[in-house]
């Protein structure tokens, strides 16, 4: 195989339908940038159509797109690559200087995120995100892949109402098979370019591929069936029998297959976790990382500074432990003998999983009393907290959140793990909900809501991650800690974490560090437990960069506050400041310094 033909040939996504683009030959009034903009938006929907399904505009005129599925092949990866190349093109005609500032971020913010995507599907391999967080550069591999993807998606997100969702289910569960397929052809690909995962992200892809195929072949149906036939509400029709034929017609066959392409890999494969030692691998990862951080800071720069950041909350970590009576060993053991404190536990079982959100509602309540002195224009975020399904739990994160629908279908959530109840304590419940919920991933994402429809499409690892830790940081600065040390030290205990993120992450992939090496920096600078180690270590390997976004974004974050600060003195206002973080939406960094910019010149004329 050619190298050019072995670029074709791997990552992707695509479609079965594709809108025109309108191409401008001359700078354009705004309300003509407007509706090119809302043109490419469509585009890429047709290109992906589980977005329109997640936003909840799969309806009216583009109804069709709610049977549909993303083209995960070879020949998806250049519909995408076309389509992202003439609507970048067509954005390139416009004067930005003749716009409004609003209009002007948009562009700005769309030829961004277009350019990063095309950048990445030049090189010869991986899964490019357009405007999302997951880039990978093994297409199916332990937290990737459609076999996750899917069974997710129809079980939560897709619609199912009448009998029009219910086709529309039956279509997409059809096409499940030639996602597969698609991904298992672009696997190939990638290997004969010599670009194979680690033993140890194999060995872990095989037991949960191997785990859905036997979730498929159940005679029960399965979960896919029962996800259509717990919703099927009252609608006449042999629903769960057909889903059963294309289960087995289809889908098994294409998992048997893709676990057959991993299987001969895996006698290829080397237990080198980083990208430095595969085909390409410098400049995958130095483009990994200017995906997910939105600049074009180089590894070591990222290393030192997680060195030093990890030190500096150390520091205001010991004497809050001393504090608390923990006085003996390092930082990082003093702070999980804290988490381990019977003072702080929740009951197992299910009266500490009641307890548990008892909790998170207590803080959601008590953060929307403070929110006015944090925005001038306070949205009304709904969240909804709600257990993350019991069969994803025992790999899943302690939670994660993110806004709901822009037709308001699907509300903001905090998907909360209550497998084990040990996972949360009263130290660190807190920090979680501010970050996934309130004045975090939520309460940020419905400011997108009423943005242009590209703009609630369009999201950047860097600003969704960095404001998440500003928004712990607010709920520190509103007092929610107040007389609360434990509750401090949990939170400082968090930003740690993201910290030695920035060590770990560049030591695997740009210093040659070793797996084990790196499970022993993450203990030694969190307290945690060997088996946490591993799994974030694991996912480290497999989403090269995407765990550098927290630190970085939160930095540039609190960069631009201060920048603001200096530049106004006393016409100062937090108020303002945040809400033209959170009003600009979600943007790449440099993007960001425009918006702050153009704050301070409209303050400084008041």
């Amino acid at each position: 195989m050619t190298r050019r033909l072995a670029v074709q040939a791997i990552a992707a996504s695509g479609a079965t339908l594709s809108l025109p683009s309108q191409v401008l030959s001359a700078p354009q009034p705004s309300g003509d940038v407007a509706a090119q903009l809302d043109a490419m938006a469509w585009n890429l929907l047709a290109l992906k159509p589980e977005r329109a399904t997640s936003k909840g505009v799969d309806k009216g005129a583009h109804a069709a797109l709610r049977g549909r599925v993303e083209d995960r092949s070879i020949a998806g990866q250049r519909s995408i690559a076309r389509q992202l190349r003439k609507d970048l093109t067509s954005l390139e005609r416009i004067d930005t200087t003749r716009l409004d500032p609003a209009r002007r971020t948009d562009v700005e913010v769309v030829r961004s995120a277009y350019a990063t995507a095309l950048d990445g599907f030049a090189l010869p391999y991986g899964d490019v995100a357009v405007g999302d967080w997951r880039n990978a550069p093994y297409v199916v591999i332990q937290n990737a892949g459609a076999y996750l993807d899917v069974p997710r998606m129809l079980g939560a997100d897709q619609p199912v109402a009448d009998a029009a969702d219910l086709e529309a289910f039956l279509a997409r569960l059809g096409a499940f098979g030639e996602q597969l397929d698609g991904e298992t052809e672009r696997t190939r690909a990638a290997a004969q370019a010599g670009l194979i995962p680690p033993d140890f992200l194999l060995g872990k892809t095989l037991t949960q591929l191997q785990a859905t195929l036997a979730d498929a072949r159940a005679p029960d149906g399965g979960t896919l069936v029962k996800a259509i036939g717990r919703r099927k509400m009252d609608v006449p029709g042999r629903w769960e029998l057909r889903a059963r034929e294309l289960v087995i017609a289809r889908v098994v066959p294409a998992l048997e297959r893709q676990i057959a392409e991993i299987e001969r890999q895996r006698p290829r494969a080397t237990s080198a976790p980083g990208m430095r030692e595969r085909p390409h691998g410098e400049a995958y990862y130095a483009w990994a990382l200017r995906a997910s951080t939105t600049t074009r800071m180089m590894p070591e720069e990222i290393h030192q500074l997680g060195v030093q950041q990890l030190a500096e909350i150390h520091a205001r970590m010991d004497p809050l432990l001393r504090q608390l009576g923990y006085t003996s060993g390092t930082v990082a053991e003093r702070a999980i003998a804290l988490q381990r404190d019977p003072r702080f536990a929740y009951p197992t079982g299910d009266a500490g999983r009641k307890a548990i959100v008892a909790a998170m509602e207590e803080r959601l309540a008590f953060i929307r009393t403070r929110l006015p002195r944090a925005f001038r224009r306070v949205v009304d975020a709904k969240v909804e907290i709600r257990r993350l399904p019991e069969a994803e739990e025992a790999g899943a994160p302690p939670a994660y959140g993110g806004p709901g629908s822009i037709d308001g279908s699907i509300p903001g959530r905090i998907w909360v793990n209550l497998g084990d109840t040990t996972m949360h304590n009263k130290a660190n419940i807190g920090d979680l909900v501010f970050h996934e919920g309130v004045p975090g991933h939520v309460y940020q994402g419905n400011y997108t809501l009423s943005q242009p429809l590209i703009r609630s499409i369009l999201a950047f690892n860097a600003y969704s991650e960095g404001w998440a830790l500003y928004a712990e940081q607010l709920a520190d600065e509103l007092g929610a800690y107040d007389g609360d040390p434990a509750g401090q030290v949990g939170y400082l205990s968090g930003l740690a974490w993201r910290a030695v993120r920035l060590v770990i992450d560049t030591g695997i992939h740009a210093k040659g560090w070793s797996r084990e090496q790196a499970r022993q920096a993450f203990v030694q600078a969190t307290g945690l437990p060997v088996a946490t180690a591993a799994s974030e270590v694991d996912r480290y390997c497999s989403w090269p960069g995407q765990a550098c976004g927290y630190k970085v974004g939160h930095n540039e974050i609190n960069r631009q506050r201060d920048r603001a600060r200096t530049a106004l003195g006393a016409r100062y206002d937090l108020r303002d400041f945040d809400q033209a973080v959170v009003e600009g939406g979600n943007v790449p960094l440099d993007v960001l310094a425009g918006n702050v910019e153009r704050y301070i010149a409209g303050a400084k004329q008041v």
